[in-house]
Parts: structure tokens; C-alpha cells; sequence
């Protein structure tokens, strides 16, 4: 899926985050984008997901502008999405087989068998198969990226947003989560944007 960001703009208060953006995400490709601490990278992500509205301009996903759609048909676009949190956002209260679990419970009407298969599928692409019973206070920080990783991809969504996934790791592991996105992609071919 394409996304075209048309002369954004977007103020919050007196200050003004984006300023006549333009920008084309190509289908199928990841695009990285790089900026300072505070300089409208996940302000940008919120707009193309369609958590924020621009104060003018257009988002345009495979040519729809996502922000004239209503709720159901924002709800329905982003069925086509799949997000890595900066910080994870794993529900503590749930083992990390059932946050894998949890957007094809909610989202999809799979039997719990085939929810089941996926889980352990996907976790067995991220390394982390025989883990599916552990709680996220229970794996290290790696890991808990990983499982995030696995969420966000078990519905096979069609772009990927990445909210700077190597926060918080040392070097080498965040390198390990870069190599693995790379895999995942190979494996999907989605239209990721990663901000970092």
C-alpha cells in the first residue's frame, strides 16, 4: 500500500510540529525516517494511522484520504495496519502467547485452534517459540521487542509502523531487532515507516 502525505500541517498550542509536510512512502518498502528528540516523528505516525488529524492537509492511503473517513471506515483502514510501540505496550497481565493472541481475538473471527497455530508461528520467526507462558516481567528487553514484534505482524497487516524499536537496548540487541524487521519483511513485503 502506498502512503502520500499532502502539505501537512500540525500545531498543538502554540507550537507548530509539522509544516507543509510532503512525503510518499513507497508499497512495499521500508522507509526510515531520522530526526532529533521532540521534532514530530511519532506526530507523523499518529497521522498515518489516523490518530491524529492535520489541521490541513491530506493523508492518502492507496489514495483515500484517511482523515475524511469516520470511525468504521478509520476502524476498517486500519485493519490493513500493524504497529511497534516504542515501548512495547504489552499487557503485563497477559503471557506473551496470549499478547501475540490478543489482535486476532479482537480484530479477526479465527477459531482458537488456528489463533493458536499463528501464535506459535510467529513467535518461532522471532526466536522466541517455547516462551508463549512466560509473563513480559519475565523475559528480558529483547525479548519483550520481539513479542511486540510478533503482535504487530500476526495478522500479516499490510504497512508496519515502527515508533523507534530499539529504544532502551543496548547495541547489539538493537541491531539483532533491525536484522529481524529486515526478515520480516522479506517474509511480507509490507510498506513499513521506521522513525528513530
Amino acid at each position: 500500500m502506498k502512503i502520500t502525505l499532502e502539505n501537512i500541517s500540525k500545531t498543538f498550542g502554540e507550537q507548530r510540529v509539522l509544516d507543509g509536510l510532503d512525503l510518499t512512502l513507497e508499497s512495499e518498502k521500508i522507509t526510515f525516517i531520522i530526526g532529533q528528540s521532540g521534532g514530530g516523528k511519532s506526530v507523523l505516525l499518529k497521522h498515518i494511522i489516523g490518530l491524529v488529524k492535520p489541521d490541513s492537509g491530506r493523508v492518502l492511503v492507496d489514495d483515500i484520504d484517511i482523515s475524511s473517513l469516520n470511525d468504521a471506515e478509520l476502524n476498517e483502514m486500519r485493519k490493513n495496519f500493524g504497529m511497534l510501540f516504542q515501548d512495547a505496550a504489552l499487557f503485563d497481565s497477559m503471557n506473551v502467547g496470549e499478547n501475540v493472541a490478543f489482535p486476532l481475538k479482537e480484530k479477526t473471527r479465527m477459531g482458537n485452534e488456528l489463533i493458536r497455530d499463528k501464535v506459535y508461528e510467529e513467535l518461532e520467526h522471532v526466536g522466541l517459540a517455547g516462551s508463549e507462558h512466560k509473563l513480559p516481567s519475565q523475559i528480558s528487553g529483547g525479548m519483550v521487542k520481539r513479542t511486540a514484534l510478533a503482535r504487530a505482524l500476526v495478522s500479516e497487516p499490510e504497512i508496519m509502523l515502527f515508533d523507534e524499536p530499539t529504544t532502551g537496548l543496548d547495541p547489539v540487541i538493537g541491531l539483532a531487532i533491525l536484522k529481524l524487521i529486515d526478515s520480516c519483511h522479506k517474509r511480507f513485503s509490507f510498506t513499513g515507516i521506521l522513525v528513530t
